[in-house]
C-alpha cells in the first residue's frame, strides 16, 4: 500500500466497456475519489464522494467502486473499505453480510424454517392432501399404482410360485368379497408374487391392485379363510382412499425436504419420489383400525368368519414373533391390542345382525 495517509485500498481499475485491467489504488483527495496508477500516480479515473457507488459487502466477495464515466475500481480488501465508509459516514456493511457474521441469528433462521417446516407438516399438509384426494381423477391413482409395482417388481418382488390351483382357490373366494365392496370385482386386481425382503404380507394399491405375498400363503398353512380376512382388510384401505392419501403424503414430504434442502440433486430426486410410492403402503394405526373393522363387516356379508384376520395377528405372535406395535412395511402394525379390537367388533357385528 502506498505510504501516505490518502491511500484507502489498493486493487485493479477497469476502464468502461473494456477488459483491461489496470494495478492502481483508490485515494481521497480535497473531498473526492481518485485512481491512480502503481506505479506512477497518473490519475485513471475522478468522482465526486457522493455519484461514486460502493458495492455492499458480501463475506469475501471483492468490493467494487462503480465511476459516474463506468469505470470501475476494484480490491479485495474489505475492511479498508469498510473503514473509509465509516470515517466518512457511510454504511460500512450490507445486512447479508452482517447475518453472515452474526451466527447466532443464522442459527435463528435455521430454527425458524424448520418450524416453519413442521407446522406446514402438522397443519397444511394434511388439508392439502384432503383436497388433492377429492379433485383426483381416477386415472391419477391408475398411474401412481402402476409406477409403484413396477418400482417393486424390479427392486423387491419377483413372480409367484404358488401353484395354478391354489391361486384359483384364492381368486374365487377374493371375489366373493370384492363383489360385495362398492367398487365390486371389477375394481379390484388380485396379483401373486414371492415376497423375497418384504416377507408374509398382503398390501394394496391406491388404484385396487392388490398383491399376495408366496410367504403369507405359505405361513396361512392352509388358512384360506384368514387369508381372505386379510385381502378384505386391504380392500377397506382401497375403499377409505387411505393409499391414495399415503401417497399425497409422501410426495408432500418429498417436497418439502427438497424445498428445505434446496438443490439435493437428481438422484436424491429420484430417491425421494420413488420411496414417496412405497411409503404409500405405510398407513397410520387410525387408518389401520377402520380397515381391520371394514374387514369384519366384509367377511361377515359373505359368510366368512369375521374373525379371521385375528388369526393372522395371532400367526405373526406365535411364529414370527411379532409383539409390538410395528410390523413389515407396517401394513399390519400392533399385533395383541389389534387382534383383541377386532374380537370386540365383531362380537359388536354379530350382536347387532342377531338384533336385526
Amino acid at each position: 500500500m502506498a505510504s501516505d495517509n490518502r491511500t484507502i485500498a489498493e486493487g485493479e481499475w477497469h476502464p468502461a466497456h473494456s477488459s483491461l485491467s489496470v494495478v492502481a489504488r483508490l485515494v481521497e483527495d480535497a473531498g473526492a475519489l481518485v485512481v491512480e496508477r502503481v506505479p506512477g500516480g497518473d490519475r485513471l479515473a475522478t468522482g465526486e464522494l457522493a455519484s461514486v457507488e460502493v458495492s455492499p459487502r458480501v463475506g469475501s466477495i471483492p468490493r467494487r467502486v462503480n465511476f459516474a464515466d463506468g469505470s470501475l475500481f476494484e480490491t479485495t480488501d474489505n475492511d479498508a473499505i469498510d473503514r473509509w465508509l465509516l470515517r466518512s459516514g457511510r454504511r460500512s456493511t450490507s445486512l447479508v453480510h452482517r447475518l453472515e457474521r452474526f451466527h447466532p441469528r443464522l442459527v435463528v433462521l435455521v430454527v425458524a424454517t424448520f418450524l416453519l417446516g413442521s407446522l406446514v407438516y402438522r397443519y397444511a399438509l394434511p388439508v392439502l392432501v384432503e383436497v388433492a384426494v377429492a379433485v383426483t381423477p381416477p386415472v391419477v391413482p391408475k398411474i401412481m399404482s402402476v409406477s409403484t409395482m413396477e418400482t417393486m417388481d424390479r427392486t423387491m418382488l419377483s413372480p409367484s410360485q404358488l401353484n395354478a390351483g391354489k391361486q384359483r382357490e384364492i381368486s374365487e373366494d377374493f371375489a366373493r368379497i370384492a363383489a360385495l365392496s362398492p367398487r365390486g370385482t371389477a375394481g379390484y386386481s388380485l396379483n401373486f408374487r414371492a415376497g423375497g425382503a418384504v416377507g408374509p404380507n398382503a398390501f394394496a394399491l391406491p388404484d385396487g391392485t392388490l398383491v399376495l405375498t408366496d410367504e403369507l400363503v405359505e405361513l396361512a398353512a392352509g388358512d384360506d379363510e384368514m387369508i381372505i380376512g386379510v385381502l378384505a382388510h386391504e380392500i377397506g384401505h382401497v375403499e377409505l382412499e387411505h393409499s391414495l392419501r399415503q401417497v399425497y403424503r409422501a410426495a408432500g414430504m418429498a417436497g418439502l425436504i427438497m424445498m428445505l434442502a434446496g438443490d439435493v440433486g437428481s438422484g436424491i430426486e429420484d430417491l425421494l419420489v420413488q420411496g414417496g410410492g412405497l411409503l404409500a403402503l405405510s398407513h397410520s394405526r387410525t387408518a389401520e383400525a377402520a380397515a381391520d373393522r371394514h374387514s369384519v363387516e366384509l367377511m361377515s356379508k359373505a359368510g366368512f368368519d369375521a374373525t379371521a384376520i385375528a388369526r393372522f395377528f395371532e400367526l405373526l405372535e406365535q411364529k414370527l414373533g411379532d409383539r409390538s406395535d410395528t410390523s413389515m412395511l407396517s401394513t399390519h402394525p400392533g399385533t395383541p391390542e389389534r387382534k383383541k379390537a377386532i374380537l370386540d367388533y365383531a362380537a359388536e357385528v354379530q350382536a347387532k345382525q342377531q338384533a336385526d
